[in-house]
């Protein structure tokens, strides 16, 4: 019986022997738990392999922290990243990088998602050059999460082909610091303005945007091609700024912009020359030609002023109204006669059709600055020099002398006044178009000048009077009420010599009389189509879809 009860438990020491236990247990565990938390996250490794086609196999080995962040990327962009490839035959590699990274490849092309336009570019790289890293429209900077990702989204970019990252690191190339450096400049240009004024004409194999056999609206004047023309350069060239990449024209997307809206252009003759090539461009998208027709049944023509097409499937009108100044054209009693005059003091008859539409286009230059006649009188000679007698018309009186720069001044001061009295900026995006040069050589449009033999851009520009009244119009809108946005297309177009119709504005066979030729309106396809680019650009950027801030400086 001794025996037997040494062996036994009282059930007083068994409840604190299963206590202790059971404590033991929960304090293991939480020390577990709490050790667990105090160990950083294993770090991402992800292996790129590049295959012959210069195309990536991504890998991910361990799975990202919940609350990483690609905003980091100077630094987690090398962290345990390895890099395997083959030469290809240009000598480059592709590279992914992190979706947020636009870029240039190997073959001079920003790509940006598989169903998107590619646009293409003259490429800088040498062997030994870092990464070529460029902003692409639309790109956020705001975190993005990470967690149980497998595959991340790539965009491609040109580096020099041979050693890996790692090797190169573990060599001290400053490889890494090229890298870093590239990245810091993307930064920069997310926040900084893009300058469209400055950059350069680059030929791309892709371009023109339409024909003049798959767009309908060329009339004769601009139907270079049409009309006999054998060059093809011009039509291939578009306009790239130094700062960013505009985007290329989608005319899906453009549709989608304006759609159940009136895009409206009112301007002279160099304004129809651009609705003309919106109405080419936007043509692209369009499946059924019958679906978009002139709502008056009008043919376009130089003789019709007015004119509505409207695209059925996307609601939306684009429309052109003809106005040479902006203000009223009329007649007044001087002396014994009734004279023609421009009443800087009124605006165009036709401003009533203008109202409501949701973006206009606004010009006015063409007939400030070249000879032109009306009803045998000499409206003008040169912008800032010509003295105008008993033309220009403020009120009942018809002033006998009036420099033309300082009308021009007052006709736009009347066209702003009308645009803050009648415009609502919360519905109605204003443009207001710069100046298009004229290249007229060796006279002016009717005394021999001429522009046949140009077949390229000029390698460089000058201008005097077209920057005084680009000056006049920045001073003028300046102080107005209503946001303008100014298109400033003069000195791009400067260059442009060889995109003018010159003595291709005819059908062969209908010669100019006495060798006039066309050097101020412009082929199409041709140099207004980048206008309209800008133009796009323009409205992208205003719903926060470029990533950067269009300026004209």
């Amino acid at each position: 019986m001794d025996r037997q009860r040494s062996f036994s438990f009282k059930p007083k020491r068994l409840l604190v022997f299963s206590f202790t236990i059971c404590s033991s247990i929960l304090f293991i565990i939480s020390f577990s738990i709490w050790v667990i938390k105090l160990t950083p996250s294993a770090p991402l490794e992800t292996h790129l392999q590049f295959n012959t086609s210069s195309l990536l196999t991504v890998q991910t080995l361990t799975g990202f922290n919940g609350n990483s962040s690609v905003s980091g990327v100077k630094g987690s962009i090398l962290i345990n990243t390895q890099l395997r490839k083959t030469e290809n035959a240009s000598g480059f590699s592709a590279i992914s990088v992190i979706d947020g990274l636009p870029i240039k490849n190997s073959e001079s092309q920003v790509v940006e998602d598989e169903d998107e336009d590619e646009v293409s570019e003259d490429s800088d790289f040498t062997e030994n050059s870092p990464p070529m890293v460029e902003i692409v429209p639309g790109i956020s900077s705001d975190k993005i999460e990470e967690e149980n990702i497998s595959a991340i989204s790539f965009k491609r970019v040109g580096i020099p082909s041979g050693e890996t990252i790692a090797e190169e690191k573990n060599r001290g190339t400053g490889f890494e610091k090229a890298l870093v450096s590239s990245i810091e400049r993307v930064e920069e240009k997310r926040t900084r303005d893009c300058d469209l004024t400055r950059g350069r004409w680059v030929y791309d194999e892709s371009y023109s945007l339409y024909t003049n056999a798959s767009c309908p609206f060329i009339d004769e004047g601009f139907n270079c091609e049409g009309n006999g023309r054998p060059d093809k350069a011009y039509t291939k060239l578009r306009w790239q700024p130094q700062d960013c990449y505009i985007p290329r024209f989608n005319a899906t997307k453009m549709l989608e912009l304006i759609r159940g809206k009136r895009l409206v252009f009112v301007g002279d003759s160099i304004n129809r020359n651009q609705w003309e090539s919106m109405l080419c461009m936007l043509m692209g998208a369009i499946k059924d030609a019958k679906k978009v027709y002139e709502t008056h049944g009008r043919r376009i023509t130089k003789d019709k002023g007015t004119y509505s097409f409207r695209f059925v499937d996307y609601r939306c009108t684009v429309e052109y109204y003809v106005t040479h100044f902006l203000v009223h054209e009329g007649k007044a009693r001087v002396g014994q006669k009734r004279v023609q005059t421009l009443r800087i003091d009124s605006i165009d008859r036709g401003s009533s059709r203008w109202k409501g539409a949701d973006i206009l286009v606004f010009n006015t230059a063409h007939w400030w600055s070249h000879y032109k006649t009306k009803a045998g009188f000499l409206i003008v000679l040169t912008f800032g020099a010509d003295i105008r007698i008993n033309y220009y018309q403020e009120g009942g009186q018809v002033h006998p002398r009036l420099d033309v720069s300082t009308a021009f001044r007052k006709a736009l001061t009347t066209w702003a006044s009308w645009v803050d009295k009648h415009i609502n900026p919360s519905k109605t995006q204003v443009f207001f178009r710069s100046s298009a040069p004229s290249h007229f050589r060796g006279g002016h449009w009717n005394s021999g000048g001429h522009c046949k033999e140009a077949t390229s851009p000029l390698p460089e520009t000058s201008s005097t009077f077209v920057s005084q009244k680009s000056t006049v119009v920045e001073e003028v809108i300046k102080q107005m009420k209503t946001p303008v946005t100014v298109l400033n297309i003069t000195s791009l177009s400067e260059y442009r010599i060889d995109g003018h119709p010159s003595v291709y504005g005819r059908r062969q066979g209908k010669p100019y009389s006495s060798g006039i030729q066309d050097c101020s309106h412009w082929c199409l396809p041709g140099v207004p189509d980048s206008w309209n680019e800008i133009l796009y650009a323009h409205l992208q950027s205003k719903r926060g879809l470029t990533g950067f801030r269009l300026v004209n400086r």
